[in-house]
């Protein structure tokens, strides 16, 4: 019997989730590109893994939004929005800190979260990820022929062809010897998320680096990778590379969906990795966005309008500094007189707040200018510091009246979130090796993720969910899948015999 569906609220997002077990550390599995809780249970492997690994953990899963059994939203999650769903998902189980284990898409989110919060992750897994940028570029393995087949193939089997079950039986060749698995798999791709859900989540995924967030993990980490999957094995020792104490094991293998093929060893490894011997996280070193703002001309408008009138100037800054800071969970890491040094947790809250916090100034007759950059910071009790700050600082400085300056790290991390950015250059940072590609903000025009509860106008515009899609046989195999999932593992068991020519 598969366990109960429970709902994580999100704003107004319902994100389906379930535990598995009540062993003493919390693992939280954050799926790939798509899935559908209740037909993992109708599948033998995959049900003997999810129980294995609930064995000894307390196994949370979930389906991320505009997936499985959670709410449709519109277009695809940023990085940052995976990463506040895990956020979600621990806080509706009651969960302080839990292991994560990152698979395949999902390993971004969960490397981005252990990152931002070093306090609530125990330890993290990588599995199966395709390396710490999913899109080949000029300083990104740009000669290897393998992303680009790759990419092709992805392209073809979602783009074109989703609901044909052809990515499926890529993803997990051992599948393709059954017969069943193959009348099956394009049922569970249809059931998962709609085309136009799918083609969006590859789109966005295509945009997905974290290179710049890696090197901030201060969790135990694995990264776990099989030797001849689809995706290749060098991208995930590269990865393992670039995070700091990451540990690589390579496994034998062609399946990449993990409860595939030889699972017995990959979660056997899971199960050493967690259970051995522990090291607490080193905790001084955590990813933030950084905001510095300071009041153009500040000098010549107090001279300008006088002690008085300049002092009441400010303290309305202030007022609307901290009431912007709080709207987009921010904190004040020093304030400077007529400008501020802010941290947050994510770079799409950091650059709407300092939008809002600009557009709050000038009505009041004060420009601003703003710096922003997201990279590894050192925690000094409630300050930071670190080159990253130095960065932020010296972006800040740069930037010209009402302007928002940001880093090609915070561009590289919203993309997908609706804002838009004009190419400023390359530059020299007083103090900061190297050059640096800077953007300047433009415009926000926000992607709705809300519910499809929505009673506003703006609702027609979500992306369809499966449900809206799915053919009368999906709908009769999630069915059985929610009401007798062992009736479905039984026909999968009987079924085993039969062979087909592999994809």
């Amino acid at each position: 019997m598969a366990p109960k569906t429970q709902y994580a609220k999100k704003g107004d997002i319902s994100i389906a989730y379930q535990v598995v077990g009540d062993g003493p550390i919390d693992l939280v599995l954050v799926n790939g590109l798509v899935a559908h809780m209740d037909l993992m249970w109708t599948e033998p492997d995959a049900t003997a893994t999810l129980r294995r690994l609930g064995s000894f953990s307390r196994l949370i899963l979930f389906d991320k939004p505009g997936t499985g059994l959670s709410d449709p939203v519109v277009g695809a999650p940023t990085v940052e929005q995976r990463m506040g769903d895990i956020e979600a998902v621990m806080d509706a189980v009651g969960s302080e800190r839990a292991a994560l284990l990152g698979y395949s898409e999902g390993g971004y989110p969960s490397a981005m979260f252990a990152a931002t919060y070093p306090e609530r992750t125990a330890a993290l897994i990588l599995l199966s990820v395709p390396g710490a940028k999913s899109y080949p570029s000029a300083d990104y393995f740009p000669d290897d022929p393998e992303l680009p087949r790759l990419w092709r193939q992805i392209d073809e089997f979602i783009l074109e062809r989703w609901g044909e079950g052809a990515f499926a039986l890529r993803c997990a060749p051992s599948w393709s010897r059954s017969e069943l698995h193959a009348r099956v798999a394009p049922i569970a791709e249809r059931a998962s998320a709609s085309p136009g859900m799918a083609r969006a989540i590859v789109n966005g995924f295509r945009s997905y680096d974290v290179r710049s967030v890696v090197p901030a993990i201060s969790a135990p980490t694995l990264v776990l990778h099989r030797s001849d999957e689809w995706v290749p094995a060098f991208l995930g020792r590269d990865l393992a590379e670039r995070i700091p104490g990451a540990r690589f094991v390579e496994l034998p293998g062609d399946d990449h969906i993990f409860f595939t093929g030889d699972w017995e060893s990959l979660v056997s490894e899971v199960e050493d990795f967690l259970t051995g011997e522990r090291h607490e996280a080193e905790t001084t070193r955590v990813l933030q966005t950084v905001l510095f703002t300071d009041i153009v001309g500040s000098t010549e408008r107090a001279s300008e309008l006088g002690d008085h009138r300049w002092r009441e100037l400010l303290e309305h800054h202030d007022r609307v500094v901290r009431e912007h800071l709080a709207r987009f969970d921010g904190r004040i890491v020093k304030s400077m007189g007529d400008g501020l040094f802010a941290a947050f947790t994510g770079p799409t809250r950091a650059i709407r707040c300092a939008m809002a916090i600009a557009e709050a100034l000038n009505e009041a007759g004060l420009k601003i200018r703003a710096g922003i950059h997201a990279g590894e910071c050192e925690t000094m009790g409630e300050d930071l510091g670190g080159l990253a700050v130095h960065i932020g600082a010296r972006i800040a400085a740069l930037a010209d009246p009402a302007q928002i300056l940001v880093s090609s790290a915070v561009c590289d991390l919203v993309v997908g979130s609706g804002i838009e950015f004009d190419d400023r250059g390359v530059e020299e940072l007083k103090g900061v090796p190297g050059r640096w590609r800077l953007y300047s903000v433009t415009a926000d025009r926000p992607k709705d993720s809300r519910s499809v509860q929505s009673s506003d106008h703006e609702a027609a515009a979500l992306t369809p969910g499966a449900s809206e899609t799915m053919r009368p046989i999906d709908r009769a195999a999630v069915t059985l899948a929610k009401r007798a999932p062992s009736v479905g593992r039984m026909g999968f068991r009987m079924a085993r015999p039969f062979r087909r020519t592999p994809v």
